[in-house]
């Protein structure tokens, strides 16, 4: 017997370990083309308190507008772990959401007793569109916490409607999770009902149960009260709930949201990557096709409850519960100024939940024999709800990428590109070398503020200061001297949301070595450049010769072919200035009638003369 259940033990733990590793592959798959390479909004923002506050500041914002302790826990361990590896919270983010489908496939197989649906709803959390805010900016851990606590109260909740014996167990936690959640994200207060509707169902007469509840939403509250000064959560976009509140408006968004779980984009573009109005007929055609097979599923499960009269109570309660958690999570997302989708991701995912227990209901023995209390599902409609399920997905696939494809459109997601791209050219090709550098960028057209110029770069630095480095906007290169080793130029290039680096480019133009003199500043015998004069017209010159002056040394300088300068040589370093018309570009000739005796290398056909340093503002 012992061996039995040891067999069955590790048969289940494979095939776990095979369904996660599939959920997390594909959770990277899906995802794949997202990327943080930079920081800006409030992701810097809050890098820049991490990096700035005590763990106390940090993590208990005394005073401020929100106070989401146990995130900012987890973001403090997080952003402490992963230091300046910005590239690295995009995979955490899908470890995370990949951990969180294999929650709902446990879930949903438990609901549904079906292997093939569990796993198909973990696959439709990963791959729905709704997932983008939480792998692809650093604050998404807060979604992703948020979501995972509230389908854990959800669990619960379930738990302890469905199982006797063991409700007190299930009572308590689902209270803890519903604390937890509100440090989260005080969203999630709304799930507060939840916890004294299913103590009506069970008809629980036992008050110190009814007081566990409140007794956690007052603690909640004056925890909130005593930090932050009210009990009121804040809005959207720096705004007040209780000022915003409209319930016309709140009726409105809710109707959008039902549209969401039914795969409408009723918002616009900026906020569901494309509206329904602006979509192509063939994805309306899918979502139709979609629904419909979400309306034979509703169907088949009515036509059971009402024959199954042995079972209707419970199966009601159970309902009872999942419309009431999506109706508390629609809710709270519906007082503020508007609805993004990330909102409803939660909404959705206990939607899915929701038809895993119909799929679950219709497979149970016919109720016409109740005399049976066997749980092993029907085969038959197992069957059916399989292929139901796996109609849905077939649909849902090509729509979900369809949307995906069109992230750009979302509010933040050009900005981020555009961070990207300035991490890319600049830390991601230079390293640390980028600390100390002047960095001018060319225009400003993407609205850098003063905040993300002083903060950006000390992210990739591991002592979080990058010291000397600054970044400064021109409206062309005319705006600055000669490039030297310590500068960067970049620009804009809009129609890519990107950045270049045009540093090498801006330094031949500026200075262009054709023979004889090299970027460190060493000179031939014979040699010349190009330079590119600065607003004044004045180039200048600083010959420095490393070596014992004999007192002959003499430089003759050709401008544009024409000798125009002679210059005798009586100190190692001579200051030497040249006047031309503004930005012009004069072409020098260099004739030198020394040479350096002892020099350890020589790289042209002539040997080092002396070190020019060339200045042109």
């Amino acid at each position: 017997m012992e061996k039995k259940r040891a067999g069955v033990w590790q048969y289940r733990w494979k095939d776990e370990v095979i369904t996660a590793g599939l959920l997390l592959a594909f959770g990277f798959m899906i995802n794949a083309g997202i990327e943080i390479r930079g920081l800006f909004m409030d992701d810097l923002y809050l890098w820049s308190c991490y990096g700035e506050q005590t763990f106390r500041e940090f993590v208990f914002p005394l005073g401020s507008t929100r106070f989401r302790f146990l995130y900012y826990l987890a973001a403090y361990v997080e952003l402490g772990l992963l230091g300046s590896h910005v590239t690295w919270f995009v995979p955490v983010n899908i470890i995370i959401n990949s951990a969180i489908a294999y929650t709902l496939c446990r879930f949903a197989r438990t609901l549904s007793g079906n292997n093939m649906i569990g796993f198909l709803s973990g696959f439709l959390y990963l791959l729905s569109r709704m997932s983008y805010y939480q792998i692809s900016q650093v604050y998404g851990l807060m979604e992703s916490l948020a979501l995972w606590a509230a389908i854990g109260i959800l669990y619960c909740l379930y738990k302890y409607i469905n199982e006797p014996g063991q409700e007190l167990k299930w009572f308590w936690t689902a209270n803890g999770l519903y604390f937890a959640v509100c440090f989260i994200h005080e969203r999630y207060m709304a799930l507060l009902p939840l916890l004294f509707v299913v103590l009506l169902i069970k008809r629980n007469k036992q008050w110190r149960q009814w007081v566990i509840p409140m007794a956690v939403f007052g603690l909640v509250q004056l925890i909130r009260l005593a930090t932050i000064g009210t009990v009121m959560p804040a809005g959207t976009g720096g705004t007040d709930v209780a000022d915003t509140l409209n319930l016309r408006q709140i009726f409105l968004f809710a109707i959008e949201q039902v549209l969401y779980l039914f795969g409408i984009n009723t918002g616009g573009s900026y906020l569901s990557a494309l509206s329904w109005q602006e979509s192509s007929r063939w994805i309306k055609v899918l979502v139709v096709l979609a629904d419909m097979v979400v309306l034979a599923v509703m169907i088949l499960f009515v036509i059971k409850v009402i024959r199954g009269k042995w079972e209707r109570r419970a199966v009601l309660r159970n309902c009872l519960l999942f419309f009431l958690f999506i109706g508390a999570c629609i809710a709270c997302s519906s007082v503020t100024i508007r609805v993004e989708v990330r909102w409803v991701y939660v909404s959705m995912a206990a939607a899915w939940l929701w038809l895993a227990y119909m799929c679950g209901v219709i497979t149970r023995p016919s109720a016409r024999k109740p005399e049976v209390t066997s749980r092993v599902p029907d085969y038959r409609w197992g069957l059916v709800c399989t292929g139901l399920a796996l109609a849905y997905t077939v649909l849902a696939i090509p729509v979900e990428t369809y949307y995906r494809n069109h992230f750009s459109n979302l509010y933040y997601w050009n900005n981020q590109q555009q961070y990207n791209s300035l991490a890319e050219q600049t830390y991601e090709k230079y390293g640390d070398a980028i600390f100390g550098k002047k960095i001018y960028i060319l225009k400003n057209t993407y609205d850098v503020s003063e905040f993300y110029a002083d903060t950006f770069f000390k992210v990739f630095d591991k002592e979080r200061k990058a010291e000397g480095t600054e970044v400064i906007f021109v409206d062309s290169i005319r705006d600055f001297g000669q490039v030297h080793n310590n500068m960067l130029v970049i620009r804009e290039d809009p129609e890519f949301h990107a950045y270049q680096d045009i540093t090498e480019a801006v330094r031949i133009l500026k200075c262009e070595p054709i023979y004889g003199y090299y970027r460190d500043g060493w000179m031939d015998e014979s040699a010349r450049i190009r330079v590119m004069a600065g607003s004044s017209g004045v180039i200048r010159l600083q010959l420095m010769y490393p070596g014992v002056m004999e007192g002959h040394e003499q430089t003759s300088i050709y401008r544009n072919g024409e000798l125009t300068d002679q210059v005798h040589i009586k100190q190692n370093i001579t200051q030497v200035e040249l006047e031309t018309r503004p930005y012009d570009i004069v072409e020098l000739d260099f004739e030198n009638n020394f040479y350096l005796e002892d020099a350890k290398e020589q790289r042209g056909e002539k040997r080092f003369s002396m070190i020019v340093e060339i200045t042109a503002d």
